[in-house]
């Protein structure tokens, strides 16, 4: 699972789903990264699935800002 190009993937998919996150807010960028994990192992590793449970992952997670 975490051969290089598979963590390439996985970095550059979190990148794009939070490019929107501040760096600080580590709360949201932590729930994108264990739903992208997720995805993983439940062996959906296509970049468009991965996308996909990374934005639903965004939308799960509380925001550390009202």
């Amino acid at each position: 699972m975490r051969d290089g190009e598979t963590v390439a993937v996985l970095r550059a998919v979190h990148d794009e789903v939070c490019t929107d996150v501040p760096r600080s807010n580590t709360t949201r960028r932590t729930g994108v990264a264990s739903g992208l994990l997720q995805a993983v192992r439940e062996g959906r590793s296509s970049i468009e699935e991965l996308r996909r449970a990374g934005r639903a992952a965004l939308r799960t997670v509380p925001s550390m800002w009202p």
